[in-house]
């Protein structure tokens, strides 16, 4: 069952007043049972009884955000902040709901008033974890305007590029970005507002902290309907150019309460820790949406790089309940000594992004005494599929469906594949559009036609299910390497080179053969002790390890040493240009 404080809550709000819950692949790695959820009692239950009704008119920061306001000031929730700021040099920023109330309301009025923007107008968001970004994010909700974060780690080309393609006519970043903005802005013919986060003045711009400072707290949010846009997320760029990934108030606004409630499993008392950067749609699954949905306080820690230790250090000082992170983090996290750190109030950790390698989810299990539930979603939705609290956890396994989404694995007609065949993973579209799937790739009719496969969205994805209804991710359809007549997917070699500890990070590719058509190549940065071995003897013994770790067809017949793996600026792996550099050989 919910939570009381959460049960009250949802019946008060519109929102909510229809959503109603009552009360064996990868022989090497042992399956577990894990955690006691809080808001439901069995994976079963939950798919079974749950619903979720939209309701015509939808606004996430008066329907949900106020409705905490209430909650709070008949001191109805836990005294926990709804927002937690620290910058790791002792500067700390508490906002209870009232206060992130009051305070967003005051950007509205900046971005209306100060900025002439009327409802449906698209605002660029490109800051770091900052108290700002946060604001932005319910200011736009507020006034109908449409969101777009963007990376600070954007180049001068992206920006252009963004600003371009959505049409932009504003502009919110800081110092460090407003400069590659400036260089831009002249080609750039929809762009008229440009706000500035920062203690010093920038000619042209406007003072975001002053002209708050002088706006009025008082603002009437617009009255939107739930299928219109709210948000535009650009994909990470994987394979091609970024695509704009339009999402209405319902499909993330309402969608991510699946997130919330299930997956991270929050209630008004916890504390949620994401440290996802504030230009990816993750960061509005689990830093804006998700938690706020239950109530729950969003922490952020400033953190303009990754540093492990700081992280480590931060999880033990703070009553952090509920962490996420990528697996590049974990991978990075691990490589620590984690048994010299005590997580006294941690106790639900949570990955996304990419598949996480079962060694680390088992190396971190062992340092902390907690399992990582792994999810499964892309930017064009919310939670496909995850482990849930109380059910077996099969490392690797990208878990269950969530109760948005009818999960098949197809074949190329779009035919349903019975368990344990590789197929294209999508879900069902018709004859009813799930929730908390995006609505199109904007200006991109084709590319949004070309998602569509009889019934069902492809999520671009192969993978299987097991005979137990668990699903596994392969590869991207275009990573899948064919060998021999044996297609390969690189995540379980990857998977098998980082249980050597030589490998630090690897990435695997299809690469030319003159026999075998294409073959196995592993790109692999070593861990420093390893860097002044002999090379050819410790690449037959990382061979050797492969195939004794998984199928020996899959062994990688080619090996490369690198200092580093080429990455989008999400930090994801980009495959297909170690792939293209491969091929262009030929």
């Amino acid at each position: 069952m919910l939570a009381p404080v959460t049960m009250k809550l949802l019946l008060r709000a519109k929102c909510f007043q229809r959503l109603a819950i009552p009360g064996s692949v990868r022989a090497l790695h042992k399956d577990h049972r894990t955690g006691t959820p809080q808001n439901f009692s069995s994976y079963e239950s939950m798919k079974q009884a749950f619903k979720l009704e939209v309701p015509e008119y939808f606004n996430f920061a008066k329907d949900v955000l106020d409705e905490w306001t209430n909650m709070e000031k008949a001191g109805k929730r836990p005294s926990n902040p709804a927002f937690w700021w620290i910058n790791g040099t002792g500067e700390e920023v508490r906002w209870s709901f009232e206060e992130l109330g009051s305070l967003s309301r005051k950007l509205a009025n900046v971005l209306t008033e100060a900025c002439g923007l009327q409802r449906g107008d698209r605002v660029i968001v490109i800051l770091p974890r900052v108290p700002e970004w946060w604001l932005a994010n319910v200011a736009c909700l507020r006034t109908g305007t449409v969101f777009i974060p963007g990376t600070t780690q954007l180049t001068q080309k992206d920006i252009l590029y963004r600003l371009r393609s959505s049409q932009a006519k504003c502009v919110i970043t800081d110092q460090s970005v407003a400069p590659g903005v400036d260089a831009v802005a002249s080609q750039c013919e929809n762009l008229h507002a440009k706000l500035l986060v920062s203690p010093h003045p920038r000619e042209g711009w406007g003072d975001l902290k002053e002209l708050m400072k002088h706006a009025c707290d008082s603002h009437t949010c617009v009255k939107t309907k739930h299928n219109e846009t709210m948000a535009i997320y650009f994909t990470s760029g994987t394979s091609g150019a970024p695509k704009m990934t339009g999402h209405t108030h319902s499909s993330f606004g309402l969608g991510l309460s699946i997130n919330g409630r299930f997956w991270l499993d929050l209630t008004p008392s916890d504390v949620m820790w994401n440290t996802s950067d504030t230009g990816w749609a993750k960061s509005a699954w689990s830093s804006v949406f998700a938690p706020w949905t239950q109530g729950a306080c969003v922490f952020a820690h400033y953190l303009p790089r990754f540093e492990p230790t700081t992280i480590l250090q931060t999880l033990s000082k703070f009553p952090i309940t509920v962490f996420c992170s990528a697996p590049t983090a974990y991978r990075m996290l691990v490589q620590n000594e984690l048994l010299s750190y005590k997580f006294k109030c941690l106790k639900h950790c949570v990955s996304a992004g990419e598949p996480i390698n079962p060694e680390v989810t088992e190396q971190w299990r062992k340092g902390t005494g907690l399992d990582i539930y792994e999810g499964y979603g892309q930017t064009e939705t919310v939670l496909i599929c995850g482990n849930f609290k109380g059910m077996k956890i099969k490392p690797g396994s990208m878990g269950k469906p969530s109760p948005a989404f009818d999960v098949k694995i197809l074949d190329g007609s779009g035919n349903v594949l019975p368990p344990g065949q590789e197929g294209d993973i999508g879900l069902r579209v018709l004859p009813d559009r799930p929730l908390g799937l995006f609505t199109h790739y904007v200006d991109n009719p084709t590319k949004t036609a070309s998602t569509l496969r009889g019934n069902f969205y492809l999520t671009g994805d192969r993978g299987y299910r097991d005979e137990d209804g668990y699903f596994w991710f392969v590869a991207r359809s275009d990573d899948i390497i064919l060998s021999s007549g044996y297609r390969i997917g690189p995540f379980e070699v990857e998977s098998a080179l980082i249980e050597h500890p030589a490998v630090a990070e690897s990435a695997v590719v299809s690469s030319p053969d003159a026999i075998r058509g294409e073959v196995v190549k592993a790109f692999i940065v070593l861990n420093p002790d390893y860097k002044l071995h002999d090379q050819e003897r410790l690449k037959n013994e990382i061979q050797e390890h492969v195939k004794k770790t998984t199928a020996p067809y899959k062994y990688p017949r080619k090996v490369e040493f690198v200092q580093e793996l080429p990455k989008t600026i999400s930090g994801k792996i980009k495959r297909n240009e170690l792939r293209k550099k491969e091929w262009e050989t030929i």
